[in-house]
């Protein structure tokens, strides 16, 4: 990484580690821990998802308590399962190319990728050592982050921040190489590395003036994704709706809802979306991620959240769901940062 870049890096806190900007909050932590007289308050906020949604949880497992109209047709693949059982589940799904790929166990948008055909298909079930999901394509080329949660004493829920993604792309100029372009903006020049496994020989082409090539379709901020904050968007109608998505997702109290949708009007009217996946326990207040935000903004909305989570954990002990133990929830923890570390290693993300 050169000068220019590491100078950025330190001058934008969006792009700093997770423990430089966490670490500073562990009083906090510990203070939500003492009112919900549990380290490990986050097991309590969803009692339906492994370990609250914090750690090692199963995507299809959440993806079978959401009701299946708002979501894309998904089918799990594990270990044991042959290649012609695959395309049999495809073809009785009908679902068809180019189709969404990504780990059961996963996070951060790390090791999702888009698969085009067959054979691109059949290369990663060859290449991979766990278990994943494949899923249509959802047609809308929006994607909004929404975060939710509900008090188990109370019959309705609150969006609490939505933030607008931006997939990581360049527009060329007439004379400048899609590397060149790349590496004009800080934002993809961190993904280099992801962009060049990806695009290959092109990186070398000059891209046409006002052409527009999107580098990762994905809305993640760990790939490269601008986060835009449009809470001020947020409308009686949409938390309405996905009140009312959310109530039906049994024991699920708090989270971010990752949303692909049509156009933003509709969006508000709340119509003409799909929930392309849902996070728990471990989900961002990501709207703190815009470049507007400062550090100082992103402590607060954190903490503003970690005690809704404790909040909500409190309650649901009360109400009969056990404390995790601490040496399983460690154990859960550590397994995490393992799975994390190898999909990085595969994503060629750093």
């Amino acid at each position: 990484m050169n000068i220019k870049l590491r100078f950025h890096k330190i001058t934008h806190w969006e792009y700093w580690s997770v423990y430089s900007i966490y670490l500073p909050l562990f009083p906090v932590w510990l203070y939500c821990a003492y009112k919900a007289r549990t380290l490990l308050f986050f097991h309590g906020a969803n009692p339906s998802i492994k370990y609250g949604g914090m750690a090692m949880e199963s995507k299809k497992e959440i993806y079978d308590l959401i009701p299946k109209n708002w979501i894309p047709k998904t089918i799990f693949i594990s270990l044991e399962n042959h290649f012609k059982e695959i395309l049999s589940q495809l073809k009785s799904q009908e679902i068809k190319f180019p189709v969404i790929v990504k780990p059961d166990i996963g996070l951060k948008g790390l090791g999702v990728v888009e698969i085009k055909n067959l054979t691109e298909l059949e290369h990663y079930y060859k290449n991979n050592n766990y278990d994943f999901l494949i899923q249509e394509k959802i047609n809308y080329q929006n994607e909004v982050g929404i975060f939710y949660h509900r008090f188990p004493d109370e019959n309705k829920g609150k969006i609490t921040g939505m933030v607008k993604k931006e997939f990581l792309s360049v527009k060329g100029n007439g004379k400048s190489t899609l590397k060149e372009l790349v590496m004009e903006n800080p934002r993809s020049a961190f993904q280099i590395k992801a962009i060049e496994q990806k695009m290959g020989s092109e990186m070398q082409k000059i891209v046409p003036e006002y052409e527009e090539i999107v580098l990762i379709p994905f809305g993640s901020h760990t790939r490269g994704a601008k986060f835009i904050d449009i809470s001020y968007e947020i409308t009686e109608i949409l938390a309405q709706k996905i009140d009312e998505i959310c109530t039906n997702i049994n024991g699920f109290y708090f989270g971010r809802l990752d949303v692909m949708f049509e156009n933003l009007e509709s969006l508000k009217q709340g119509k003409n979306f799909k929930i392309i996946e849902i996070n728990g326990s471990k989900s961002e207040p990501t709207h703190m991620y815009d470049p507007k935000h400062s550090l100082f903004f992103a402590w607060k909305e954190i903490t503003k959240h970690w005690k809704i989570m404790a909040e909500i954990s409190r309650k649901n002990h009360e109400k009969g769901f056990p404390y995790l133990d601490i040496k399983e929830g460690v154990l859960a923890l550590k397994n995490n940062l393992m799975v994390e570390k190898k999909l990085r290693k595969i994503s060629l993300v750093d």
